[in-house]
């Protein structure tokens, strides 16, 4: 460790991202969407103007602010953007949870929350999920004293959502402290919280252009909560950084947005591959969690999980092996294409017997 370091920088563990191969491999790791963009997008980018590259973007980012609001039928003083979800997670660990007292969150969740936690100075209260491998509702609600609540639905790595009336029994528990639901994959196949925003005051929604827009390149995220709450995350993100957003990737999202029929289509078809990759898995043998991701989380009682990576990466398919005690035996496979689909399914053919 460099002598230069602060001792909050030397006990950091940061968080590690799906690998990103530089050979050509079948890419099932990342939950990317295997779909292009709307088209409105191309066409955003072939009419910006290069001059306002000299410019700074609009520091509310009030169009594609706009453009979610009316996505959501929500005010735009409803609503935050950033750069992707992870800067809107991280502002929000900021903003709401640094209590002096412990987060509530599932033990098996997204792999950022406790990097955020650990940077921040935040306690985690870490809940393990039900034996359907569920979030928990009633143990992250149990104890009283918390900073707050945080988990994802669908959840990450196991593609559970649980549907509005779970979660606004959560709220009716929670009343003091916000409530965070992290909906980077709502849109295939989730009921979105946004709904309850209205009733719920410390209800705070998260999202992402990523996944169901196609756009993870871009990095692009918003939150959708109550004005003060949004306000809270303005105080945090002007205190760093005034200008998180820049002009073309608010112009790109707003194209993006307002192609509706593309995007149903895209994210129909991916439920649909999840659904018959599903099936295919399990004739081969493979529990397959339910997932309402683009995702399965699958394990096969025959074959560890490393064996399966490993034989996978030899034939040029890459999906996601997480080594914890808990995940070591599945693997969190990326709905692609129906012929990368089919690539996979061949694979283990030969792997599985």
């Amino acid at each position: 460790m460099s002598q230069y370091w602060s001792p909050a920088v030397r006990e950091l563990t940061p968080y590690v991202p799906g690998e990103q191969p530089r050979e050509q491999l079948v890419k099932l790791n990342t939950n990317e969407n295997p779909y292009p963009p709307a088209p409105g997008v191309g066409e955003a980018l072939h009419d910006y103007a290069i001059d306002h590259l000299r410019l700074y973007p609009d520091p509310t980012s009030a169009a594609l602010r706009g453009s979610l609001a009316e996505t959501f039928q929500v005010a735009s003083s409803q609503v935050f953007v950033g750069n992707g979800s992870d800067e809107v997670l991280a502002l929000a660990f900021q903003a709401f949870f640094r209590h002096g007292a412990p987060l509530d969150v599932p033990s098996i969740t997204y792999s950022f929350y406790p990097v955020y936690a650990n940077l921040y100075g935040v306690e985690l209260r870490k809940h393990p999920l039900n034996k359907q491998w569920e979030v928990d509702i009633d143990a992250l609600t149990a104890e009283t004293s918390r900073s707050g609540v945080i988990f994802a639905n669908p959840n990450a790595p196991t593609g559970h959502a649980h549907s509005l009336e779970v979660i606004e029994s959560l709220l009716t528990r929670v009343t003091d402290r916000v409530v965070l639901v992290d909906e980077a994959y709502v849109d295939f196949g989730a009921e979105s919280a946004v709904a309850l925003i209205d009733r719920y005051p410390n209800l705070l929604v998260t999202g992402t252009f990523s996944k169901s827009r196609s756009l993870a390149g871009l990095r692009l995220g918003y939150a959708v909560g109550s004005e003060e709450l949004i306000d809270g995350l303005l105080r945090v993100k002007d205190s760093f950084n005034s200008y998180p957003v820049d002009s073309l990737a608010s112009l790109v999202g707003i194209a993006a947005l307002k192609d509706a029929e593309h995007f149903e289509a895209c994210r129909e078809h991916v439920i649909t591959t999840r659904e018959r990759t599903r099936q295919r898995l399990e004739a081969l043998g493979f529990e397959v969690l339910p997932s309402k991701a683009n995702f399965v989380l699958a394990q096969h009682p025959d074959y560890e999980g490393a064996q399966i990576f490993a034989g996978l990466r030899e034939r040029g398919i890459l999906v996601r092996h997480f080594n914890t005690p808990e995940l070591n035996n599945f693997l969190r496979i990326t709905i692609g294409t129906d012929d990368e689909m089919d690539s996979l399914i061949e694979a283990l053919e030969v792997i599985c017997g």
